[in-house]
This record gives structure tokens, C-alpha cells and sequence, in this order.
């Protein structure tokens, strides 16, 4: 281990005498987001970066493993989300003394849940909209608006966010999802970076497969 220290996954600050980057499972107040073990934000708090996450809707945001979240990332629930299929969209329902009861559930634009999965970069001051799921590995671009589903090791940028490309072929990407390194051990992770930081991709094809 690193200095000695294992890696702590309910540490807020990893980095001593450093604030602005955390773990963000062990600062959760909010039942509706759950976060997995050794995810970073790079700021000194995480929640205030979902916005419009009302708990009468009942959403959640789910967020896996080891992903890298980058200052001024913001995740935008379904409560920003307006009624649609009427004349005006403007919510009187939520705004005081205006006579308007709130609409059917099914009336609303519902997205569901928005769930990012495991080791997903998320670039700076990119915007996840509400049921978005983005695959294990991924990476968005910075700025990128990222309004529909984001496939495992894919790259994706812009505004929308577009696919510029797939990370690796589709067989190692395969692999890497059944391989799923971010379900073992610290131990064992500890004992995998030199594989997990290689760039020699046909050896990692290799060993993975060994280890399948």
C-alpha cells in the first residue's frame, strides 16, 4: 500500500491538506442518491451539484464506482422538467396563490431514474439530464449535454452529446464488463493497476481472459 495506507473509501478528503476534491459516498445526506465506494468529486461538496431533485417525484440518482467527476458537473433531475402536452408550460402549481391543482404523474415528463455506472469520467461542467444512464467506462466531454443513453466505453461530446467514438473494440470492451474490476478487493485492485493503467491492450486482453 501507498505510504502505507490503505485506500479508505469512507475518507471525505483523499488527498491530505486538499478540500477541493472528495470522496462523495461518505458526504450523502439524501436517501435518493446513492453513490458508490471511491467515487471523487472535484470540489469540496457533491450534493449541491444535483439540482431540481424534488423527493415528491420520487427519482433517484445512482452513480457506481470509481468515477471522476470534474468541477462544475451538474445533474439535472425530473423536478426541472415542465408539463408539455398543454397550452402553457408554466408550473402555477408550484408557485404561491396561483389556483392550479398538480397535474397527473402521467401528464409529466417523466424520465426515471439517472444512473451513471462504473469508472465514468464526466468532464468539466458537463450536464447529465434527468434518466439519462451512462455505461461502465464511459467518458463525457467537458460541456457536453448529455440528454440521452451513453453506451459502455464510448466517448461521448458536444451539445447534444454525440458518439465520437468507442474507447476499444467491441470484444475487449466485453470482456471489461464481465471482468468488472471495480467489484474486487482493494487488495486485489491494488495488485491489478499495472494492468489497469496499461496501454498494451493485447495484454490486457490476455491476462483478462486468464482471469475470467
Amino acid at each position: 500500500m501507498k505510504d502505507e495506507k490503505k485506500p479508505d473509501p469512507d475518507v471525505i478528503h483523499p488527498i491530505p491538506g486538499y478540500e477541493n476534491e472528495i470522496y462523495v459516498k461518505p458526504t450523502i445526506t439524501r436517501p435518493d442518491i446513492l453513490v458508490g465506494e471511491f467515487t471523487y468529486i472535484a470540489d469540496a461538496e457533491f450534493e449541491r451539484h444535483v439540482t431540481h431533485h424534488y423527493p415528491w417525484l420520487g427519482d433517484r440518482l445512482i452513480i457506481g464506482k470509481f468515477c471522476q467527476i470534474a468541477a462544475g458537473v451538474e445533474f439535472v433531475m425530473n423536478g426541472a422538467n415542465h408539463q408539455m402536452n398543454v397550452v402553457s408550460t408554466f408550473p402555477f402549481y408550484t408557485l404561491e396563490g396561483w389556483e392550479m391543482t398538480p397535474p397527473a404523474p402521467a401528464d409529466l415528463p417523466y424520465k426515471g431514474d439517472t444512473v451513471i455506472g462504473n469508472d465514468v469520467w464526466i468532464g468539466q461542467n458537463a450536464v447529465i439530464l434527468p434518466g439519462v444512464r451512462v455505461g461502465d467506462g464511459a467518458i463525457i466531454g467537458a460541456h457536453a449535454v448529455v440528454g440521452s443513453d451513453v453506451a459502455p466505453y464510448s466517448i461521448v461530446v458536444g451539445n447534444p452529446a454525440r458518439l465520437l467514438r468507442k474507447r476499444f473494440d467491441d470484444a475487449l470492451i466485453a470482456l471489461l464488463l464481465a471482468f468488472r474490476w471495480w467489484d474486487r478487493s482493494v487488495e486485489e485492485i491494488n495488485r491489478l493497476i499495472p494492468l489497469l493503467t496499461s496501454s498494451d491492450l493485447e495484454t490486457v486482453r490476455r491476462e483478462i481472459q486468464a482471469r475470467l
